[in-house]
C-alpha cells in the first residue's frame, strides 16, 4: 500500500460546515485579505484535485476548499434531489459562512461552474468574481456533446462501448471501474498524462456506484431532481467572469465555455489543444491566470463593498545599472549536488568576480550553503520539502526512485511557482539548475516564461525501469523519456547550456525505450561534458592522521566510516552495519567505526555499539572519507566518486528499486573500477556484511584516476552565458 503522500501545503484550519443537515468537510490555507473559494466538482473526486493550485494561491491569498456532498470526508445524502445544482450552490454559501468569509472569488471546474454561477447570481454580495475552468454546463444550456447524445444515461443499453459506459445501470451492475478508466482517459486527452489519470483513478476509488448515480441524477434533473435552465441564472451574474476552456475538451465542448462567457459578459480564454483538466495538465498557466484574475478583483477582507486596487511600490533599475546576478538551484535530494555546485560557483566567481550568486535551496542543502556564508534567497522558505517526500516514499532500504519522482508532482509545481515569482520580480542574467526537475520541465511546458540565460546540469540521463516493474513500468519510463525528447527537439533553444557532470563513457548504453534512441548517442548530441566535479584536489586534503584523531581514532586503530548521504532514507543501512559491528570487531578488534547520520537522521535514534562513534552532520565529509581505511556507503554518486578520487576501498549498497543508483551510478563506478557492490539483502545479514567488510578492508585498490578540473570546466561553460 502506498504511504500517505506528503502535501506541498498543509491546511491552517480544518472543519465541517453544515448545509441542510449535510456535513461538508473544508480546509483553509493562508491568511490573505482576499479569499479564493476553490469549488468542488463532480463527486467522483474530492477537493484534492486542487493540489497544484492550493500551495501557490495560498501564498498570495486566503484559500478555502471543501469536499462536495457525496465525496471525500463530506456526507453522502441519498437520492437525486439531495444533489441538485441548487443544493451544491447552497453548500458553497454554507462553507463561506462556516469559514467566516464575507466575500470570495469563486474558482470552479466542470460542473462546479454551474454551482458557482448559481452562487454568483443568488448572492452577489458574497462573490467578487467567477473563474470557470472547462465548464460543463451543457445540460443547463440545452447543449449535448455529440459523442454522448446517442447514449441515454438512465436507460439500459445494449452496448458498453465508449460513452455507453456513462450509464447508471452499468455502474450499479459492476461497470464503474471500467467507466472511471474511460472517463479519465478522455478527461486528459493531452499526450503524456499518465500521472493525472492515475491521480483521478486514486481519488475516485472510494466512490460507490449508488452515490455516483445520485450525484449524476441530481445534476441531470433525473429521478425527481430539478435541473433549472442556466441561461436565466447567467443573466443575474454581475461580478467579473473569466472562462478558460480547452479546444480538445472531450468531456465538455468548448462551445459551452464560449456560451457561458457570452451570457455572463465574461472573458474567454481558449487553450489550443487542451483537454478537460487544465488545472492538472497546465498548472503553471492556470495558477498564473487565477492570480491575475484575483488581483484584478481583490478587496479588503475587513468589509468594504467596493473593489479596492492594491497599492504597490517597486524600483525599476535600468539595464546598464543592474549588477550581474545568477540564481543557482541545487537539488535537495542528498548533499552531493550542494558540494559540487559550490565548487562550480567558486570557479564561476573566479571568471566573473562581480557576479552575485543567489541560491534557491532547501534543507539539507541550506545547511551546507549557510556554513559557507552563501546567500540563500529568502523565498526559499516557500519551497516544499522534496527530501521529506522522498523519505516518506522509502521503506527500509527500498526507494522506488522513478515512482517517487512521479508522485512528487504537487511539490514540483509549488516549487516552480516559487521560482517563477522570483524571476518575475527580480532580474537575473543566468539561472543554473542542477537537477532542478521542476524548473526544467515547466520551462519547457511554458517557454514564454524564460527571460534569462538558462543552464541545466545533471549526472545521469534517462529514466530506466526496474526489472520487476514489468511492462507497465517500462511503458511509463518510456513515456517520460519520450516527453523529454520531444520537449528538447521542439525547444532546443530553451537551454543555453546542457552540461553533463561526467564524461561520455559514464553514460549508460541502454535505450530510452522501444523505438527511441539509445541514451548515450542522444546525450552526446545534446550535452556538453564537464567531466566529474569533485570540488577538491586529493593532494590538498588534510593529513589523514589529524583527521582520524578528530574522530577519536587512535594511531593503533583502523577506521571504517559509514555514511548514507544527506537524506533520511539510509537509516536501515546504518542499523544493518551496527548489527554487524560485533562480528567484525571479533575478527578485526582494532577497527573503529564512525557512523555519520547526516542532517536528517537523529543520531539518538541509532543503537549504541562498543567501538562505534555516531556523529551527526559532518561538514566537508570528503575530508573524513579520504582518511578512512574503509567506507560503507549507500549508492549515491557523490560519496562514491569522492572515495574513488581519494583511492579508498569502499562497499556501496544501492537502495532497492533506485534506478539511478542501480544502473547509472553502478555503470560509472564499474568504469572507474571502484568499490564493491553489495545488494541490501546481503548487507542486511550481519554475518554476510561482516565478511564483506573484513575482506574489503584487506583489499588493494587500483582505480581509474578521477579528473580534478570538472568544476572549472563546468564554470567555463557557464561563464559564457553571463
Amino acid at each position: 500500500m502506498r504511504s500517505p503522500q506528503v502535501r506541498a501545503r498543509e491546511p491552517d484550519e480544518t472543519g465541517f460546515a453544515e448545509g441542510e443537515g449535510v456535513r461538508l468537510a473544508y480546509e483553509v490555507f493562508g491568511t490573505g485579505d482576499t479569499t479564493v473559494l476553490l469549488m468542488p466538482t463532480w463527486s467522483i473526486i474530492d477537493s484534492r484535485f486542487w493540489k497544484a493550485q492550493v500551495p501557490f494561491l495560498s501564498r498570495h491569498f486566503r484559500v478555502v476548499t471543501f469536499d462536495g456532498r457525496g465525496s471525500g470526508r463530506s456526507d453522502r445524502p441519498r437520492g437525486a434531489a439531495a444533489h441538485s445544482n441548487t443544493e451544491y450552490a447552497a453548500d458553497a454559501v454554507a462553507v463561506l459562512d462556516a469559514t467566516d468569509t464575507r466575500q470570495a472569488v469563486l474558482v470552479a471546474l466542470s460542473c462546479g461552474a454551474t454551482w458557482a454561477t448559481h452562487v454568483a447570481a443568488g448572492h452577489p454580495d458574497r462573490v467578487l468574481g467567477l473563474f470557470a475552468l472547462a465548464p460543463s454546463c451543457g445540460v443547463g444550456f440545452g447543449v449535448s456533446h455529440p459523442d454522448r447524445a446517442e447514449f441515454a444515461w438512465d436507460q439500459r443499453l445494449d452496448t458498453t462501448r465508449g460513452w455507453a459506459t456513462y450509464n447508471k445501470h452499468y455502474w450499479l451492475e459492476g461497470g464503474l471501474d471500467a467507466f472511471r478508466r474511460f472517463f479519465f482517459d478522455r478527461m486528459f486527452s493531452e499526450p503524456h498524462s499518465s500521472k493525472q489519470v492515475e491521480d483521478c483513478l486514486d481519488w475516485s476509488s472510494s466512490i460507490s456506484p449508488e452515490t455516483l448515480v445520485d450525484t449524476t441524477a441530481g445534476r441531470l434533473g433525473c429521478d425527481d431532481a430539478i435541473c433549472e435552465p442556466l441561461e436565466p441564472v447567467c443573466a443575474e451574474v454581475r461580478c467579473p467572469v473569466t472562462v478558460v476552456h480547452g479546444t480538445d475538451d472531450q468531456i465538455s465542448q468548448h462551445t459551452v465555455g464560449k456560451r457561458l462567457a457570452e451570457l455572463t459578459g465574461g472573458s474567454l480564454v481558449l487553450v489550443e489543444g487542451g483537454g478537460h483538466g487544465p488545472f492538472a495538465r497546465d498548472p503553471v498557466l492556470i495558477n498564473r491566470m487565477i492570480k491575475a484574475f484575483v488581483d484584478r478583483v481583490r478587496v479588503d477582507r475587513v468589509g468594504v463593498d467596493r473593489v479596492r486596487p492594491q497599492p504597490s511600490r517597486r524600483t525599476w533599475v535600468r539595464a546598464r545599472h543592474r549588477p550581474k546576478r545568477a540564481l543557482y538551484i541545487s537539488s535537495p535530494i542528498g548533499l552531493g549536488h550542494a558540494r559540487r555546485d559550490l565548487a562550480i560557483a567558486e570557479e564561476l566567481r573566479r571568471l566573473h568576480p562581480d557576479l552575485q550568486i543567489d541560491w534557491l535551496a532547501q534543507h539539507p542543502v541550506t545547511t551546507v550553503l549557510e556554513s559557507r556564508h552563501e546567500r540563500v534567497h529568502p523565498a526559499s522558505r516557500w519551497l516544499a520539502s522534496e527530501s521529506a517526500h522522498i523519505e516518506s516514499e522509502a521503506h527500509e532500504h527500498d526507494l522506488h526512485a522513478f515512482q517517487a519522482i512521479r508522485r512528487m508532482d504537487e511539490i514540483l509545481v509549488n516549487n516552480f511557482m516559487v521560482f517563477d515569482d522570483i524571476v518575475t520580480d527580480e532580474h537575473y542574467d543566468l539561472v543554473i539548475g542542477d537537477e532542478a526537475w521542476d524548473v526544467d520541465y515547466f520551462l519547457h511546458e511554458n517557454p514564454e516564461l524564460k527571460r534569462f540565460a538558462y543552464a541545466w546540469l545533471t549526472d545521469f540521463v534517462g529514466w530506466l525501469p526496474m526489472p520487476d516493474g514489468g511492462e507497465e513500468e517500462a511503458r511509463l519510463t518510456a513515456d517520460y523519456n519520450t516527453e523529454m525528447i520531444e520537449q528538447r527537439a521542439r525547444f532546443r533553444r530553451l537551454r543555453d547550456r546542457s552540461i553533463f557532470v561526467g564524461n561520455l563513457d559514464d553514460v549508460v548504453t541502454d535505450s530510452f525505450g522501444p523505438g527511441l534512441p539509445d541514451i548515450r548517442s542522444w546525450t552526446e548530441q545534446n550535452f556538453d561534458f564537464a567531466g566529474y566535479a569533485t570540488g577538491f584536489e586529493p593532494g590538498e586534503l588534510d593529513d589523514p592522521a589529524l583527521v582520524r584523531s578528530r574522530l577519536g581514532c587512535r594511531e593503533d586503530e583502523k577506521l571504517c566510516l559509514v555514511t548514507v548521504g544527506g537524506s533520511g532514507v539510509g537509516a536501515s543501512l546504518l542499523r544493518s552495519v551496527l548489527a554487524a559491528v560485533p562480528s567484525v570487531r571479533r575478527l578485526v578488534p582494532e577497527l573503529r567505526f564512525v557512523v555519520v547520520a547526516g542532517p536528517r537522521i537523529d543520531p539518538r535514534s541509532l543503537p549504541r555499539r562498543t567501538g562505534v562513534n555516531v556523529r551527526g552532520y559532518l561538514p566537508d565529509l570528503h575530508r573524513y572519507l579520504a582518511a578512512c581505511d574503509l567506507a560503507v556507503v549507500q549508492g549515491g554518486l557523490t560519496t562514491c566518486m569522492e572515495l574513488t578520487a581519494t583511492g579508498r576501498p569502499f562497499i556501496y549498497v544501492p537502495l532497492e528499486h533506485h534506478f539511478e543508483q542501480n544502473f547509472h551510478v553502478r555503470r560509472r563506478l564499474e568504469r572507474y573500477g571502484a568499490g564493491r557492490h553489495l545488494a541490501y539483502a546481503d548487507a542486511a545479514d550481519p554475518d554476510t556484511l561482516a565478511t564483506a567488510i573484513v575482506k574489503e578492508l584487506a583489499s588493494e585498490v587500483s582505480y581509474r584516476p578521477v579528473e580534478t578540473d570538472g568544476a572549472a570546466r563546468a564554470a567555463r561553460l557557464l561563464a559564457e552565458l553571463v
